[in-house]
């Protein structure tokens, strides 16, 4: 599994852990919904589960289902600011469509 995350990403994520010490990790994965099938998911990961794998990126533990691994592979993580608004943004191999407002992606 290859999941990149930017300095931005891991300085954020690092901040949501500092919060929640208690936390196992940051999860990342997709869910099915949107327009388009997909959408990402990261939130702070509770537990690590027997259908989990854990990578550490940046001294970022980051914690992805095996269902979502093969629909992020590849992906780069970034978080950006602008203006009011502060999202992270993901840069994905994998997808080859995304809906019209961004918040969700479909595959080959």
């Amino acid at each position: 599994m290859t999941i990149t995350i930017t300095p931005s990403a891991s300085q954020r994520m690092r901040q949501f852990l500092a919060q929640t010490p208690q936390a196992a990790g940051v999860r990342f994965g997709v869910k099915r919904t949107g327009c388009s099938g997909f959408a990402y998911v990261v939130d702070l990961a509770e537990t690590v589960g027997e259908e989990d794998e854990v990578v550490e990126l940046d001294g970022v533990p980051v914690v992805v289902d095996r269902k979502s691994l093969p629909l992020v592979d590849g992906t780069v993580i970034d978080f950006r600011r602008q203006g009011l608004n502060a999202s992270f943004v993901f840069h994905n191999p994998n997808a080859t469509g995304e809906c019209g407002c961004g918040e969700s992606f479909t595959v080959g």
